[in-house]
C-alpha cells in the first residue's frame, strides 16, 4: 500500500495506538521528572520511576497501559533514543580531551572498571550459583559503567568544578565510557558466540576485544579527516537544517557501521558525538546561526524519555516478594558503590581527596540503565541473559548510586570548606 492510499484510508491500525502511547510517556515523564527535580534529584529517576508504576498497574487490576510494553515501536524509538543521548555524551568529549587527561585519570578509569566488575561477577555467581558465567560476567559489565553527567553537575552547583580532583574524575569518565562500551561489546560478543553453539578460545575473546578497540581507533582517525570536509562542504548548500541533518547521519552512519562489525551501535554513536569537534562545524552552525546541541534538544526531549519509561515498564515488583531478589539488589548495590571507591587506591599525587575522586565515579544513572537494558535482549539458550529479577535488581542499584552521590559530594566537599551543608 503506497503511503498516499495509506493516509487516504486512515493511516496503519497501529498508528492510533502508537499516538496515544507517545502522549501517555511524554507527560508521565514530563511530571516524574518535574517532581523529582523538585526535590533536587536528577530528572531521569523520575522517568524511570513513573514507568514502574505503570508497568506495575496491572497489580492493582488496572491494565490500561499494558499496550505501551507490548508494541514495537516503542522499542524502536526507545533505541533510537539511546543512540542519541549516547551521541550527546560522545559530544561533551573530544578525542584531544581523552588524549590529554594524563595517567591519574587512566588509572583511576581502569580500576573504576575492572573493580565493580569483579566484584560484580563474584556477587551474581553468589546468588545464582546455577546461571551461566556469561550471566555473571554480564553483571559485572553492567556494574562497570559510570555516569559522570550527575557528577559534573553536582560539582558545578557547588563551585567545585575548579577542583583537581574534579578534573581527574570528569577526564576518567571519558576514558570509562570508552572503556566500559570495549567491555560491553566483549561480553555481547561471547554471548551470541556461545548462543550460536560456540565456544570461546583466549584468542578468539582477544579479537573481539580487538575488533572493538579497532573500531574504535580506525573511527576516530577516518572521522578526524572526514569530518572537516564533510561539513565544509554542508556549509556551500542553501538548504537550512544541513548542522543537524549532517550531524545525525554521521552518527547514524557510525552506529550502523558499529552494528555491521558486530558491536552495539552506541559504540558507533559515542564514538560519533568523540570525533565531532565544535571546530569542524562552527562555520555552518554561524551561517545557520544555531547551535549543536540546541538543535538536537527537541529529538533528545521526545525519544529519550520514551527509553527511560520503557527501563521501568520491565521492573516486575512481583520479584521483590523474593527475599533473595531484595539480598541481590542490596548487596548488588553495596558492591557498586565499594568497586568505585576502588578508585581512590590509583590515585598517588600527594594532598588530593581520594575518598571525593571514589564518591564522583560511583553514579551509573542512564549508562548503567543502558547495559542493563542490552543485556535483556540477548538470549542464551533460549533464555534472557538478564532475566526480570536481575534487571530489577540492577533498577535498583542505579537508582540508589544515582541518588546517593549528590550527597555524599556535598558532605565531602563540605568538610574542605568548598561548601556548606
Amino acid at each position: 500500500m503506497s503511503p498516499v492510499t495509506l493516509l487516504a484510508s486512515g493511516g496503519h491500525e497501529a498508528v492510533p495506538h502508537i499516538l496515544l502511547g507517545l502522549a501517555v510517556i511524554l507527560l508521565a515523564a514530563k511530571a516524574g521528572g518535574e517532581v523529582f527535580e523538585r526535590l533536587s534529584l536528577p530528572a531521569v529517576l523520575g522517568e524511570l520511576v513513573v514507568g514502574i508504576l505503570l508497568g506495575n498497574l496491572g497489580l492493582a487490576g488496572v491494565h490500561t497501559f499494558d499496550f505501551l510494553r507490548a508494541e514495537e515501536t516503542f522499542v524502536v524509538l526507545a533505541e533510537i533514543g539511546v543512540v542519541l543521548l549516547l551521541f550527546e555524551v560522545g559530544l561533551e568529549s573530544s578525542v584531544k580531551e581523552m588524549m590529554a587527561v594524563g595517567a591519574p585519570s587512566l588509572l583511576v578509569a581502569v580500576v573504576g572498571v575492572v573493580a565493580p566488575s569483579l566484584l560484580g561477577f563474584g556477587v551474581s555467581m553468589f546468588f545464582h550459583p546455577e546461571g551461566s558465567v556469561y550471566v555473571h560476567l554480564f553483571v559485572g559489565t553492567i556494574l562497570c559503567a559510570t555516569s559522570v553527567g550527575i557528577t559534573a553537575r553536582v560539582l558545578q552547583d557547588l563551585n567545585g568544578l575548579q577542583r583537581r580532583e574534579s578534573k581527574i574524575i570528569l577526564g576518567a569518565a571519558v576514558i570509562d565510557d570508552v572503556l566500559g562500551l570495549v567491555v560491553l561489546a566483549t561480553v555481547t560478543g561471547m554471548i551470541r558466540a556461545a548462543d550460536s553453539g560456540g565456544t570461546l578460545q583466549v584468542g578468539e575473546v582477544a579479537a573481539i576485544v580487538g575488533k572493538a578497540a579497532g573500531f574504535l581507533v580506525v573511527s576516530v582517525i577516518v572521522g578526524l579527516w572526514l569530518s572537516p570536509r564533510m561539513f565544509r562542504v554542508a556549509t556551500h548548500l542553501r538548504s537550512r537544517g544541513m548542522l543537524l541533518a549532517v550531524s545525525l547521519a554521521f552518527c547514524f552512519a557510525l552506529s550502523y557501521a558499529a552494528h555491521v562489525v558486530g558491536l552495539a551501535p552506541i559504540v558507533g554513536a559515542f564514538t560519533a558525538g568523540l570525533i565531532l569537534e565544535e571546530v569542524h562545524y562552527r562555520s555552518l552552525a554561524t551561517k545557520e546561526n544555531v547551535e549543536l546541541h540546541h538543535v538536537l534538544k527537541p529529538l533528545t526531549a521526545m525519544l529519550v524519555p520514551v527509553f527511560f519509561v520503557l527501563m521501568g515498564l520491565k521492573v516486575d515488583l512481583r520479584v521483590f516478594a523474593d527475599p533473595s531478589v531484595l539480598g541481590f539488589a542490596a548487596v548488588l548495590t553495596a558492591v557498586a558503590i565499594l568497586g568505585k571507591q576502588a578508585c581512590s587506591l590509583a590515585i598517588r599525587e600527594k594532598g588530593l581527596d581520594r575518598v571525593l575522586i571514589g564518591f564522583g565515579m560511583i553514579p551509573r544513572g542512564e549508562v548503567g540503565l543502558i547495559f542493563a537494558g542490552i543485556g535483556a535482549t540477548l538470549v542464551l539458550a533460549g533464555e534472557a541473559v538478564v532475566s526480570p529479577p536481575i534487571f530489577s535488581a540492577a533498577v535498583i542499584m542505579v537508582m540508589v548510586t544515582t541518588l546517593v552521590t549528590p550527597s555524599l559530594l556535598k558532605r565531602r566537599l563540605a568538610r574542605s570548606g568548598v561548601v556548606r551543608t
